[in-house]
């Protein structure tokens, strides 16, 4: 982790501007092709969720505005990041949950995995480790939304949100929306368009 020199940035007015905002978030829905992964998850059997969140996670990281924080008024750069996911128990509550990020898929999901045991053998919402170097996520398959919106809690935020819908067929493809909701003062629509490209490219491999 580093802290970004604000003053040399090309995006210092920008920064300044929208971190002045009640709410300097902004939010878009993309439908994203998932008929490869789904396929390949199957064949293997693996997780369909561990390898489209794997997916997410690799085309975030690969861009350094997704890695911003803001912690006490400054930007720091975050080196990996990881995902805190919301996942269910029998009972139809959830936890939260802290998934360390690992280039290898089935190093990934073994993360997953003791995760979701520690959460169906507790009663705990949040986990034992925390922190901003993450995105928040939350996998809703019960519904295919075109539209999202996250709770705020009225203090400094920047992790970005993301939510991924149900899957639905389309033309004989597999489409899941995605939801992506990012601080403006870190990440410009210029970013989000590059992390679409980037995720569709995981998920087509």
């Amino acid at each position: 982790m580093k802290v970004l020199d604000i003053n040399t940035w090309n995006r210092k007015a920008h920064f300044h501007h929208f971190s002045a905002l009640s709410d300097p978030y902004f939010g878009v829905t993309i439908p994203f092709d998932v008929t490869n992964a789904y396929k390949i998850s199957k064949k293997n059997g693996i997780s369909f969720f561990g390898r489209y969140l794997h997916d997410c996670l690799k085309a975030l990281n690969d861009i350094e505005n997704f890695r911003y924080r803001i912690e006490e008024g400054k930007v720091v750069i975050y080196d990996v990041i990881h995902a805190s996911a919301t996942l269910m128990r029998d009972d139809n509550t959830f936890g939260f949950s802290f998934i360390d990020f690992d280039n290898d898929l089935r190093i990934f999901i073994n993360h997953l995995e003791s995760e979701k045991r520690r959460i169906q053998n507790s009663t705990d919402l949040y986990p034992t480790k925390n922190g901003l170097d993450c995105i928040h996520c939350s996998a809703l398959p019960w519904l295919n939304f075109t539209g999202h919106k996250e709770p705020v809690s009225g203090e400094v935020e920047s992790v970005p949100k993301v939510a991924f819908s149900q899957v639905t067929h389309e033309n004989n493809r597999m489409v899941m929306n995605v939801s992506i909701n990012v601080n403006h003062a870190l990440v410009d629509g210029y970013h989000v368009g590059l992390f679409s490209k980037k995720f569709q490219h995981y998920l087509n491999l």
